[in-house]
């Protein structure tokens, strides 16, 4: 594990180094339609000129913010080189930058941007909170979302996988990680992968897993992300 006073660890760096030589992912772009649409859901009248995706990945989500036109001033932040290659291959439109960082220390000025995003990224780090007051620092407004795998079915040990997830939560407990930081939260929402993100490993059968957590979802909100998988998205101001 990495000393909180430096950057990410050298294990956490090496994993997501070669990530996305791949280039373009049909999956990643599925997804960042789902996450911009909880982007817009939760910051659409708030200001948002100006935008940093913390954790850009391969710049699914800056493109679809492009695309949108939400954003007149996109920036990215990310660890990994292949990532950063990936973003800027794209020649996204509104973007104005996308370069490494340690992952942590954000290179900008207080309140440089109206929103920053940090989509699917805190459950990667092994200092959240380090993580969250910088994007608070630089940002009036902080979106974060998580996948809630906080669940009964959540192993009792943890296993290292490809993916990287080392955190854990449930829409308490990220909630309550947003408030430790000297965060208000303005809105919360607990959402489901669309149907298109569900059906593209498994086909019907995820399809059938979309609708059945979509149903649970509606008639249990409390129980339901107990039970099954989805995501918490959020967005904050400092109190």
């Amino acid at each position: 594990m990495s000393n909180p006073e430096s950057g990410v660890s050298s294990e956490v760096r090496l994993n997501y180094e070669d990530y996305y030589e791949e280039g373009d992912s049909e999956w990643r772009r599925l997804c960042a339609i789902d996450k911009v649409d909880n982007i817009l859901s939760l910051c659409g009248d708030l200001p948002h000129d100006s935008i940093i995706d913390i954790g850009a990945g391969e710049g699914s989500i800056l493109q679809r913010l492009s695309d949108l036109d939400f954003g007149a001033e996109l920036y990215g932040l990310e660890i990994s080189p292949s990532g950063v290659e990936t973003t800027k291959n794209k020649e996204i439109e509104n973007l104005i930058d996308c370069h490494l960082f340690n992952g942590y220390d954000i290179p900008y000025d207080e309140k440089k941007f109206d929103l920053a995003v940090v989509s699917h990224v805190i459950e990667h780090v092994e200092f959240p909170r380090r993580l969250t007051y910088e994007a608070a620092r630089v940002a009036r407004y902080l979106f974060i979302e998580v996948p809630l795998e906080h669940t009964v079915r959540l192993g009792h040990d943890y296993t290292a996988d490809k993916v990287g997830h080392i955190n854990f939560y449930s829409p308490k407990t990220i909630r309550r990680l947003a408030q430790t930081c000297n965060l208000r939260v303005l809105r919360q929402e607990t959402t489901n992968s669309s149907r298109a993100v569900c059906g593209y490993f498994t086909g019907k059968k995820g399809v059938a897993q979309h609708f059945v957590r979509s149903v649970m979802l509606k008639a249990f909100p409390r129980i339901a992300p107990a039970i099954f998988c989805y995501h918490a998205a959020m967005v904050c101001e400092q109190s």
